[in-house]
């Protein structure tokens, strides 16, 4: 496999464990990324809501990315 295939999220080569991996990692970034820009705009004061503010915004970005590394939804070129 070529590397910029691997690197473009295509067909990994340990299948769904690096997709799963991958997606987490996309996820994570969306669950602090949207943590911090709560804790900048001061939109929320409540902990908890911010919280699941986060959740959403990850699980979104989780199975979003395994949708488009399983083929399930075509990239826009």
């Amino acid at each position: 496999m070529r590397r910029d295939q691997i690197l473009n999220q295509k067909d990994p080569p340990n299948g769904l464990g690096d997709q799963c991996l991958n997606a987490g990692i996309v996820a994570g970034y969306a669950f602090f990324s949207t943590l911090a820009a709560i804790a900048i705009t001061q939109l929320s004061q409540d902990w908890k809501l911010n919280l699941a503010a986060a959740a959403i915004a990850a699980g979104l970005s989780f199975f979003g990315s395994l949708m488009t590394q399983r083929g399930l939804k075509k990239e826009t070129p």
